[in-house]
């Protein structure tokens, strides 16, 4: 009786899958590309990036399985359920660009390599013009200001020199202790002038002050 785990090489396509494991590489380094390309968050990591390339390859190669037996899409999808994942997604962007790889490695597994074609190019160049255009944009960029005040004296006169100094801001947290007041506050400037934080520790009462960029998501 002839063994049926050789009859399955002489039922697989190897042109096939070295056709989808080439298009999967060069589609997860254009993901890739895109993504340092338009990062504009706080910490770039370079192993997200290539996780992204790893991410498009490894689905590809599930799909690849599940389209040649149905039995197996189903242990698939059993075995997948009990995956947890726990790694924390600093940037929402990386959460699209991971969605991005995984649609692509499951286009290209199931054989439409025309679809993921036309997708990726209209993803990253939809991409590429709007990180283009939001630095064109003339809005101010946010800032995080942390300091700490002595007294409610210090405070008052803190927030009024904030306020004559930026073009806005808004009180993000404050914490009252035996040593004085903590305040976080969102400041918006026009430009890179930030003379005004050595103005603050001046202030009598002001113990330090920390100004630091950040992309607009505050978490409490």
């Amino acid at each position: 009786m002839p063994s049926t785990f050789i009859a399955k090489f002489a039922e697989v396509n190897y042109l096939d899958i070295l056709l989808a494991f080439a298009v999967s590489l060069l589609m997860g380094l254009f993901i890739y590309a895109i993504y340092r390309m338009t990062f504009a968050g706080v910490m770039y990591s370079r192993s997200f990036g290539i996780s992204l390339v790893a991410m498009t390859m490894i689905t590809n190669v599930a799909i690849l399985a599940v389209t040649q037996s149905v039995i197996l899409s189903l242990g698939m999808v059993g075995a997948l359920s009990i995956v947890r994942f726990r790694t924390a997604v600093k940037e929402p962007m990386e959460i699209a660009f991971l969605f991005w790889a995984i649609s692509e490695g499951i286009v290209i597994g199931a054989g439409m390599i025309p679809v993921a074609l036309i997708g990726a190019i209209f993803v990253g160049a939809s991409l590429v013009v709007f990180h283009i255009l939001s630095g064109r944009a003339p809005a101010s960029k946010p800032y995080i200001l942390v300091l700490h005040a002595a007294d409610d004296a210090a405070e008052d006169n803190v927030q009024k020199a904030i306020a004559a100094s930026v073009k806005r801001q808004a009180v993000k947290s404050k914490t009252v202790t035996a040593a004085g007041v903590e305040l976080t506050v969102e400041v918006r400037l026009a430009g890179a002038e930030t003379a005004f934080v050595n103005d603050l520790k001046k202030i009598p009462g002001v113990a330090d002050v920390t100004l630091v960029s950040y992309n607009g998501d505050y978490m409490a």
